[in-house]
């Protein structure tokens, strides 16, 4: 599993650097709204901060998960420690939900009494924040892609992103018009881009701590792809689950004509090749059975692929 391990290694460092340079810049412009917001007198500014504050830690949190994921395996964790990136993608996940919550009921407060503000000072200070945001963004946008707990973190940036131009409209049309309800109407959009980036977040996490068969993967095409390799007469209790974010495994019963060791062993590696080059898993178990032993009895063999 050596390559599998270098390619692991390589996106764990590379997508640590991204997110400690976005966790800086997500601090330095908190702090920048915080001030802008109290000077301002915009509580959409202040409410914006708390909520890079909470991004702030989320960023932490996967950093400090991405960190203990590149670990080595333990004679009681022979896995390693790459379940901690998935459950910080779920804390992370969920915290994003509790957030589009209090903007929504933060939103439906100002309905009743939209606040006066100094819309200048508050459209400069968010115009900051979106630059900001927006170089946060193309930090972690390519590693996002194949890595949970790096795109819950990708999304807490959008989801930062999205609320500092949603209060750059409201505060550009609270200074054209005075129309002052126009930043609750404008934090419930927020709220709902947020809200849809942490369901499928907190699913896909749920998906993968439950175990169930990564979706890119059909289990009915991966037994017909092992019972057309040569020598293979049948395959069940089959099992496919993703370990972490890139890694998928099986675990199956392949039924042979024969058990020799020439035979079994060119069926495992015509097998486990298939499975890597064809479904991208690289991590598989089989459990060998001959039908056709000479004592009449079941022998079985176990192969782990662990090429990368």
């Amino acid at each position: 599993m050596n390559g599998k391990h270098n390619h692991g290694a390589s996106a764990t460092s590379a997508g640590g650097r991204q997110l400690m340079i976005a966790l800086v810049i997500v601090l330095a412009i908190m702090v920048v709204e915080i001030a802008g917001g109290v000077l301002s007198g915009s509580l959409a500014l202040v409410g914006d901060a708390v909520h890079m504050f909470v991004d702030a830690l989320a960023l932490g949190l996967s950093l400090f998960a991405l960190t203990l994921a590149g670990r080595p395996a333990t004679p009681t964790k022979t896995y390693g420690y790459h379940r901690v990136e998935i459950m910080a993608a779920l804390a992370n996940g969920t915290t994003l939900v509790l957030v589009s919550l209090y903007i929504f009921y933060e939103a439906y407060q100002r309905f009743f009494d939209p606040p006066t503000v100094h819309t200048p000072l508050m459209i400069s200070v968010a115009v900051v924040g979106l630059i900001a945001n927006l170089v946060g963004i193309q930090l972690l946008r390519g590693v996002s892609r194949d890595n949970l707990n790096v795109r819950a973190a990708f999304w807490h940036v959008v989801g930062d992103a999205a609320s500092s131009l949603g209060v750059i409209a409201a505060g550009i049309l609270m200074w054209v018009t005075g129309w002052y309800i126009a930043d609750p109407i404008m934090a419930v959009l927020i709220g709902c881009v947020i809200l849809w980036g942490a369901s499928r977040l907190v699913i896909e996490s749920v998906d993968i701590l439950l175990e169930a068969v990564p979706k890119h993967i059909a289990v009915e095409d991966i037994v017909t792809v092992i019972r057309q390799v040569p020598g293979v007469e049948d395959v069940h209790d089959i099992h496919v689950w993703t370990v972490t974010s890139g890694l998928h495994a099986l675990s199956a019963h392949v039924v042979i004509e024969d058990q020799t060791v020439s035979q079994s062993g060119e069926i495992v590696r015509t097998i486990t090749d298939d499975l890597a080059e064809r479904f991208d898993i690289r991590h598989s178990t089989l459990q060998l059975e001959c039908t056709n032993c000479p004592t009449g009895l079941v022998c079985e063999v176990n192969q782990r692929n662990e090429e990368a």
